[in-house]
């Protein structure tokens, strides 16, 4: 055991005995917001278009613009990569990564799936303060619809759908919903939906709360499966599958 520590960096010797020292917990937790921050902020840019597919990331740049060390932003990136926002291109260098047909078709399937999982166990544990809190989101949407903000309107969106998980008690679900959703978004970059889709897509998520106040599994999914599926056709290959194809 005193080998093992003696050979772990950092080990500094007191007498005959070699102790590990390892990072404090101020010194950890430093180190994750600043991966966090890297992570946020790369995320982002990607989710926005700011970094278009087959964009190239390097570690050094992104170190620079940000003002710290590359350890954190090499975390961030195996992270972004972890989520699949990430590949490994021709040279081993991670870049933005694209969305053929077939992954358009996979990840349709895999949402349709959570959100399923989702709204069953929402009929049978939601509280009526999250059915409140779902209202309080279709409000907003409701005046993000109004206003035309499409940007604002797409985030509450999201939110919406994450919130049923939350309020079902299914924090792995939210997240696999969060990473779906961020593939989702990619996917629909470049695309701007008329003020009328937005409308349609308020009445839909009230369709699907009020389902689940009266805790009606059969009326919940059926109201789920009609706004999927008017969704579908936004994520469709259409004439930007080239500027949306994987990178490399």
């Amino acid at each position: 055991m005193l080998e093992l520590l003696a050979s772990r960096p950092g080990a500094t010797e007191q007498g005959d005995v070699r102790v590990a020292q390892f990072p404090s917990a101020a010194e950890s937790s430093n180190r994750r917001s600043l991966t966090d921050k890297a992570y946020d902020h790369l995320r982002e840019a990607i989710l926005h278009g700011e970094l278009p597919v087959g964009t190239v990331l390097a570690e050094a740049s992104i170190a620079d613009q940000l003002g710290i060390s590359k350890t954190p932003v090499r975390q961030a990136l195996q992270l972004l990569r972890t989520e699949g926002l990430l590949e490994v291109g021709p040279r081993r260098q991670l870049a933005v990564r694209g969305f053929t047909p077939t992954h358009r078709n996979e990840i349709q399937k895999i949402r349709e799936s959570l959100e399923e999982i989702a709204v069953e166990t929402a009929c049978e544990v939601i509280s009526l303060e999250n059915i409140d809190l779902l209202r309080l989101t279709l409000l907003r949407q409701k005046r993000a619809a109004d206003a035309h903000d499409e940007e604002g309107f797409l985030l509450l969106d999201e939110q919406f759908h994450i919130q049923i998980a939350r309020g079902a008690s299914l924090p792995i679900v939210a997240r696999l919903l969060e990473q779906m959703r961020g593939f989702a978004r990619l996917m629909r970059l470049g695309r701007t939906q008329p003020p009328e889709h937005l409308q349609d897509i308020v009445a839909e998520h009230t369709e699907i709360v009020d389902a689940l106040e009266k805790r009606d599994v059969k009326a919940s999914l059926s109201a789920l499966h009609k706004h999927l599926h008017h969704w579908d056709y936004l994520l469709s290959p259409s004439e930007d599958e080239a500027a949306l194809g994987p990178a490399g």
